[in-house]
């Protein structure tokens, strides 16, 4: 009988998913230099003493960031700057994974986060010469963002703007898509928003419903750069950011196309759904739940809970008629797959695509996570067909 797989993820700790998907997400920054399969290996294999303990979690993965950060330093020291970027940008991308299952009222997490976002910028400049920081104006302080140039000399070239998730950061969708881009000619803002990454963290800026607010914002900024044409200017978000995506592509029509990757059209609905899976035991969802009122600025889960009533694209996404790719796994538990197919009913764009990965391409699970590389290259592929002449 030929077997049956339930699922064709890398799944490393069999009977908790939240870590799975975490690891699972960085094995696939490998083929873009986030990660190194040893590394990893030896992080997966230390945590299986304490498995859902996130004590275990940040202290096995800092261990490992500040391996790396050490020999990143004496890489650089010999004057071997490739070496030492790839080892920066790894040494980040494992401290940030360390922090983001400890709570906000751990100072570690603000300490840690700093130290993140300095190494990866540091490792990147080395990388890519003309890789920027860059803040946004914005009501209540910078949008602190990552500014990836394409690989092209042409002028008036496209570019896309990336925001985050809930628990994702500038960093993370550098590595994510923003390479992949540059490579086929687009410049990528990758950007955290109100309540994403440091603009949460540093700057203190809580999420917001009407995020065409910050949208706009990073519109203006870089339709005004030099050599980026103004009218091939597209907009990204994954998970919770492919609620924040179409919600600003309905409002905000200077955008010439839209991708939401990982569909959250009720994030009411999927934190409803987390916190029932959480008080039964369960580990099917992506962070724990203090996390939703760090990223809304809300005392409490419940206050919290009330306030994303307000993010449902219901009613909303009738009014997107630009381009729009929507992206989902079939075995999402995040944003199930019935999210992805009520935004391609409901907007109105001609130009709609809604496109499922499965078991048998190897894409299955939320933002297609255990295929990184399978979805950021249709991504790419797709931004490219519809900005670049």
């Amino acid at each position: 009988m030929e077997k049956v797989y339930q699922g064709n993820w890398f799944r490393y700790f069999p009977d908790n998913y939240l870590w799975s998907h975490r690891i699972c997400g960085i094995l696939n920054l490998a083929r873009v230099g986030g990660s190194a399969l040893w590394e990893v290996d030896q992080i997966g294999n230390n945590l299986k003493e304490d498995i859902g303990n996130s004590e275990i979690w940040f202290r096995e993965w800092k261990k490992m960031s500040d391996f790396v950060f050490d020999y990143a330093k004496r890489e650089l020291e010999s004057g071997h700057a490739e070496t030492a970027s790839g080892a920066l940008i790894r040494s980040a991308v494992y401290l940030y994974t360390a922090e983001q299952l400890i709570p906000p009222d751990d100072p570690r997490k603000f300490e840690s986060y700093k130290k993140v976002t300095s190494r990866f910028y540091d490792g990147m400049k080395l990388r890519i010469d003309e890789f920027e920081k860059i803040e946004i104006p914005y009501e209540e302080g910078p949008l602190y963002s990552f500014w990836i140039p394409p690989d092209t000399k042409n002028e008036n070239y496209p570019v896309v703007v990336f925001f985050d998730g809930a628990d994702a950061c500038k960093e993370i969708t550098t590595l994510w898509a923003g390479l992949d881009l540059r490579s086929r000619g687009i410049g990528c803002l990758c950007i955290d928003g109100p309540g994403q990454g440091e603009t949460l963290r540093l700057g203190k800026i809580p999420s917001r419903y009407d995020y065409e607010v910050p949208a706009t914002a990073a519109y203006n900024y870089v339709s005004s750069m030099k050599n980026v044409h103004p009218e091939r200017i597209g907009i990204m978000g994954m998970s919770m950011g492919g609620y924040y995506a179409p919600r600003a592509a309905a409002f905000e029509k200077r955008y010439a196309a839209c991708v939401a990757w990982g569909c959250s059209v009720d994030i009411h609905e999927v934190v409803v759904r987390r916190r029932k899976i959480l008080e039964a035991g369960g580990t099917e969802t992506s962070a724990h739940m203090w996390q939703l009122p760090f990223l809304m600025g809300c005392d409490d889960v419940d206050s919290a809970i009330e306030k994303s009533k307000k993010y449902n694209l219901t009613g909303i996404a009738s009014k997107i008629t630009m381009p729009i790719l929507i992206l989902n796994g079939i075995e999402d538990t995040i944003a199930p797959i019935e999210m992805a197919y009520r935004l391609f009913e409901e907007c109105s764009s001609i130009d709609k695509q809604l496109k499922i990965f499965s078991v048998d391409n190897g894409g299955s699970q939320h933002c297609i996570v255990d295929n990184l590389g399978l979805a950021s290259n249709y991504i790419a592929d797709w931004f490219m067909d519809h900005l670049v002449d």
